[in-house]
């Protein structure tokens, strides 16, 4: 049976960590926008259509200077985002069509694989939610405002959670909905959407540290260092082919 997937890549956030006026999906990594490298992840995937959220009154551009200049031919469809993230996820999620699964990424995640893509779609076929998460590799502590010291958390058991977030798609288009019937908006991500709304259990799939979120200055020197290793692997790659 033919099951279709549909990738929603969010794009409509203003980086205002980035400490630029350019939006940072739209900066500059390796010569190309930081957006460009999860569509293309997805363009080359098993996926069958991408939805793009973007910023309000940037669809022409991205039509022009993203999907077009690249050939992206997976992305079927650009529509505004809202305020805040689960508002640009839902307005992504009405315009979804015939689809049986959802994966939802965050554009600012350059370094997706194909590996990563290919894991949470065999999980999600079983669990029907499971997103991208890595076990933290630091301790971790719980605070109280004056900035003291009040748990020291079991380091075992803490996972530091990534995009995609993958779902069946009706299971994730119903918790939305009543996310916004009952005008919650203290959510951080889908899966604790899907979590409070529904009661459905989320697996984590062990993603790689390499899929970073671009949000400050740092993480572009980092995911330029990224692809210069990428590069030199594959340069001598190809020089052992020569040989």
């Amino acid at each position: 049976m033919i099951m279709k997937s549909v990738a929603i890549v969010l794009a409509a956030g203003q980086g205002k960590r980035m400490g630029m006026d350019c939006p940072k999906q739209y900066l500059l990594l390796n010569g190309k926008p930081v957006i460009y490298y999860s569509l293309k992840a997805f363009e080359e995937s098993d996926i069958d259509e991408i939805i793009l959220v973007v910023g309000e009154g940037e669809k022409e551009y991205c039509e022009q200077e993203i999907i077009n200049r690249y050939q992206f031919k997976k992305v079927m469809q650009i529509v505004s985002g809202g305020s805040e993230r689960y508002h640009s996820v839902y307005n992504g999620l009405q315009v979804v069509q015939n689809a049986e699964y959802v994966f939802i990424h965050d554009g600012a995640r350059p370094f997706l694989s194909k590996q990563l893509i290919e894991d949470l779609f065999e999980t999600v076929r079983e669990t029907k939610a499971c997103i991208a998460g890595m076990p933290v590799k630091d301790t971790i502590k719980l605070i109280n405002q004056k900035k003291q010291v009040e748990k020291s958390l079991d380091r075992s058991k803490v996972w530091q959670i990534q995009t995609p977030q993958v779902f069946e798609y009706q299971l994730v288009k119903q918790a939305y909905d009543k996310l916004f019937e009952q005008k919650i908006s203290d959510v951080t991500d889908d899966a604790m959407v899907v979590e409070r709304m529904t009661g459905h259990a989320v697996t984590l799939v062990k993603a790689s540290y390499k899929n970073i979120k671009i949000t400050t200055p740092e993480d572009l020197e980092i995911g330029e260092c990224f692809l210069a290793n990428e590069k030199t692997k594959n340069d001598k790659f190809e020089e052992l082919k020569r040989r």
